[in-house]
């Protein structure tokens, strides 16, 4: 376990504790990356903010090894209850989809963030680490060799020595205005208020939905969380009895009562994104790169994707890959929260107009990287999976008969390459960080009931490559595996030497 007081060096340093740098810091320590987690707050964040957590990001979290106890810790959402002078009607936040074998998480979670952050906190301790609170990050300089960062400690100010820096330190990012980065976007002419709250009059069973405010159940708690939005020329009294008085004169319910609060926050909406990730050895992710508004659900998520898609890109240049695979990451990233920052402000439009009702498409699982320079080109390839695409699951059988899943071979810090009804002598030369499964003669796995097969639209002497974040990077016959293997070398996955 690092402490501030015993290194002055370390491979990364990530500012910011919040979901984008546990997610970092979870992945780098699974593979065996030395780092600092540092954030200047004395305790960890204590709100609900981002309480929703999507499909995608479940399957992250599977990955990671902390899916269930995230589950646990909270629920799915409920039905809104929207009330109005004709009485109350439910309707639900989103239609809930069946669960598929090529897609096992599909219905949204609700989980308050602080709940989710602390089993993310969990599951980093299990890996020897934990966050340095009360550790603030006051300036930096960088090299051609690293980074040399200024931390104020309890202790006084310390200086280490780096390789890369992470700021994932939010939407006024220190980091990034050091940096010099722009964040151009717009404010989106809403100010809200936002608080975790105890209160009687409602029951738990729905978001209970007036005309200007909501208060919603937190699963996983005995509290409520209260939205709604506010005047911007206006001191709003976030103390209990300040928001009783707001909830009773937007509903017209003088049996409301909000006794207690635990967090309050009021904050303008914005929309905005980077000008960029990365300069040189320091990189930004979540709130650092882009600011959403929380209709959707979407901020949390894409954060722990941003961080997601980068640690293993982290890893593997420190280990030799080329410097250029870490440009991948603002290439692949930006556009993706350019596209989901579109979303987000088209659904705070709809929820002005009482439009509260969500897609597929807050998901995030149709997302992914068909035009990045780590996707091969499939010549002609017309069904199933292409290059760039997320990996589905499937049911499989291993050869000693036991009943798995893809997604339990993917899950580690791995590459996977998947052969589809092909003769398991044809697979490449074993090499670090690539495993290696194959159905057909002398395969490993059996495709049960042909899921694998059809998921991934594969005919026989076929190969899929999956990257570690479980995209995929190519799609080959046989004769194509020496592409493959070429593209392996390019990131760092070699081949022993003889």
């Amino acid at each position: 376990m690092h402490t501030i007081d015993d290194t002055d060096h370390t491979d990364v340093i990530i500012s910011g504790s919040g979901a984008a740098g546990l997610t970092l810091a979870i992945d780098l320590a699974r593979r065996n990356v030395g780092f600092l987690l540092i954030d200047k707050a004395p305790h960890p964040f204590e709100g609900s903010r981002g309480k929703g957590i999507q499909p995608r990001t479940q399957e992250v979290f599977e990955d990671l090894g902390l899916i269930d106890r995230v589950v646990a810790s909270g629920g799915l959402y409920p039905f809104q209850r929207h009330y109005s002078d004709g009485g109350a009607v439910d309707e639900p936040v989103i239609a809930p989809p069946q669960a598929t074998p090529e897609e096992p998480y599909q219905i949204p979670l609700m989980v308050p963030q602080f709940l989710t952050e602390r089993r993310m906190r969990d599951r980093l301790a299990e890996l020897g680490h934990v966050p340095l609170h009360g550790h603030e990050l006051v300036g930096f300089d960088q090299d051609d060799d690293g980074v040399s960062a200024r931390i104020a400690t309890p202790m006084g100010e310390r200086t280490v020595r780096a390789r890369y820096l992470v700021g994932t330190d939010g939407g006024s990012s220190f980091v990034r205005k050091a940096l010099g980065v722009g964040f151009p976007g717009k404010t989106l002419g809403v100010r809200a208020v936002v608080a975790d709250v105890l209160v009687d009059g409602v029951t738990s069973d729905a978001w209970h939905r007036w005309d200007l405010t909501s208060l919603c159940p937190l699963r996983g708690t005995d509290m409520f969380q209260f939205q709604g939005p506010v005047p911007f020329d206006v001191d709003v009294d976030l103390s209990a009895a300040g928001l009783t008085a707001l909830l009773r004169e937007r509903t017209g319910r003088d049996d409301l009562v909000v006794r207690e609060v635990r967090w309050a926050s009021a904050f303008e909406m914005n929309a905005r994104l980077a000008d960029g990730y990365r300069r040189g050895r320091v990189l930004l992710a979540g709130d650092a790169a882009h600011c959403h508004p929380p209709t959707g659900g979407q901020g949390l998520n894409t954060s722990v994707q941003d961080a997601y898609n980068l640690g293993w890109k982290l890893a593997a240049v420190l280990d030799g890959a080329p410097d250029s695979l870490l440009d991948t990451y603002e290439e692949e990233r930006r556009p993706v929260a350019e596209g989901v920052l579109g979303l987000s402000v088209r659904l705070l439009e709809a929820a002005k107009e009482r439009e509260i009702r969500r897609g597929r498409e807050v998901g995030q699982l149709d997302l992914g990287y068909p035009d990045s320079s780590l996707t091969v080109a499939a010549a002609d390839r017309d069904k199933g999976v292409l290059p760039g695409d997320r990996a589905p699951d499937a049911p499989v059988t291993g050869a000693g008969g036991l009943v798995t899943r893809l997604f339990t071979l993917l899950r580690g810090p791995h590459w996977t390459l998947l052969g589809h009804d092909v003769h398991a002598s044809s697979a490449p030369a074993p090499r670090a960080g690539l495993h290696v499964h194959t159905t057909g003669p002398r395969g490993d796995i059996t495709d049960t009931d042909d899921h694998f097969r059809t998921a991934y639209g594969l005919s026989t002497d076929q190969w899929v490559l999956v990257r570690p974040d479980g995209y995929v990077a190519a799609v080959v016959d046989t004769a194509g595996l020496a592409l493959v293997e070429s593209f392996l070398d390019g990131v760092g996955v070699r081949a022993p030497r003889s």
